[in-house]
């Protein structure tokens, strides 16, 4: 399989990389330092001026395959562009490319109304506002996403909401202005019809906050992560997506192309762990038993195993990519389990053995490594836990031999 850029693809890395050069990294500590003066859920200044830039420069909405809402990149097109993002906990903000967004956005496109569209689309597309998701519960073990018991139950022209959900992301953000949330129309139906997927505007009657969730300790401001209830919630039977009983059809639809973008983020990131990694082995001041760090031990081992996982986590990646392009999502929902697993764990991995040879500045907050490492443990269970997926993959491998 031939996986050689395009001449598009390769000006679109040049232009991305050159504006993270120029514009992302330098900023991420102007960004924490705003956000720790005007208070952690304001919305730093600096991050609206890269936004803007991003935007004037044609490097805005870039996801988006098949549609005439984005830059037009296919997913292999695209892939490459998430690990140049990846590089930084703010890059994929600045090109409008940031989870939840981007599957909430891909959701009003394939299944929204025109109206849904024009209402909360656009928005999202102009980078005006902000959304969440709401689908996990503390109740039930959600890594079943049938096991979900929020009810959304019809009542004249009328739905009512209720349920305790939490891990919705961006939920603290004060430019969310829409949830999309999954709870179930019919707990006596199918196992697989009994869910729907309905908007929520922020802010409606009895939609409230309980809690910020901490990841590791960290924030994650001014994103975040909550705990929400909804009490009695009403919204018009208009804000029901593609109809009753089409919950999980939507989530199969939306989860696939993020799960892309999640494993290609987790490729940049750990990159960066790989040349921190490197630098630190071969930094000449630290010096140990008469030798630099990376001929200390297994570090020459380390350093080895890393490019070479990372190669390989690429590679699958891609190759996800490409099926999902040619024959769909459906067809290429092992070679999507397989990323999910694959990546974050490769990635998590290179980051460990980064702060291992940094010593105790490795978990402090003076590199990234901390951070990141807390990212993508949790990684490991967000879009679905690590086991989920190697489940997906065992029944499909056993698929192919029983009758």
């Amino acid at each position: 399989m031939d996986f050689e850029f395009s001449d598009k693809v390769k000006e679109l890395q040049k232009r991305l990389t050159d504006f993270m050069n120029e514009n992302v990294y330098k900023n991420e500590e102007v960004f924490e330092g705003q956000l720790n003066e005007n208070g952690r859920w304001t919305i730093p200044p600096i991050l609206e001026e890269m936004k803007s830039k991003a935007k004037k420069e044609g490097l805005w909405n870039l996801f988006l395959p098949e549609s005439d809402y984005g830059a037009g990149l296919k997913n292999i097109e695209y892939a490459p562009l998430c690990e140049i993002m990846g590089r930084s906990p703010i890059g994929a903000e600045v090109f409008n490319c940031s989870a939840p967004d981007t599957g909430n956005m891909e959701v009003f496109v394939r299944y929204g109304t025109e109206e849904q569209k024009e209402k909360w689309l656009n928005p999202l597309l102009n980078g005006e506002i902000r959304s969440s998701f709401a689908m996990t519960e503390p109740a039930v073990a959600s890594s079943d996403a049938s096991n979900i018991q929020g009810s959304i139950v019809k009542d004249g022209d009328e739905y009512v909401i209720n349920a305790r959900k939490w891990w919705t992301s961006g939920a603290m953000d004060p430019r969310c202005k829409i949830i999309i949330f999954m709870g179930k129309t019919d707990p006596n139906a199918e196992k697989y019809k009994q869910q729907s997927m309905i908007l929520i505007p922020k802010e409606t009657k009895g939609d409230q906050v309980l809690r910020h969730l901490p990841v590791f300790g960290y924030d994650d401001a001014p994103h975040g992560h909550a705990e929400v209830n909804f009490e009695n919630v009403r919204v018009p039977q208009e804000n029901i997506l593609l109809g009753e009983g089409r919950g999980f059809e939507i989530a199969q639809g939306r989860l696939g192309p993020g799960r892309i973008h999640h494993c290609m983020r987790a490729i940049g990131a750990g990159e960066v762990a790989l040349e921190l990694m490197c630098r630190r082995g071969i930094d000449p001041n630290k010096v140990a038993f008469g030798k630099n760090l990376a001929r200390l031990g297994a570090n020459f081992d380390y350093i080895a195993e890393s490019r070479i996982e990372l190669n390989a986590a690429r590679f699958l990646t891609l190759d996800a990519a490409v099926k999902m392009d040619t024959v769909g999502n459906k067809v290429a929902a092992s070679e999507i389990a397989q990323i999910k697993v694959y990546a974050p764990n490769v990635a998590l991995k290179i980051i460990d053995r980064a702060i291992q040879i940094h010593g105790g500045e490795g978990v402090s907050q003076l590199t990234p490594l901390a951070s990141m490492y807390a990212h993508m443990r949790t990684l490991r269970l967000a879009d679905g836990p690590d086991e989920v997926h190697r489940r997906a993959v065992a029944r499909y491998e056993l698929g192919k031999y029983m009758v």
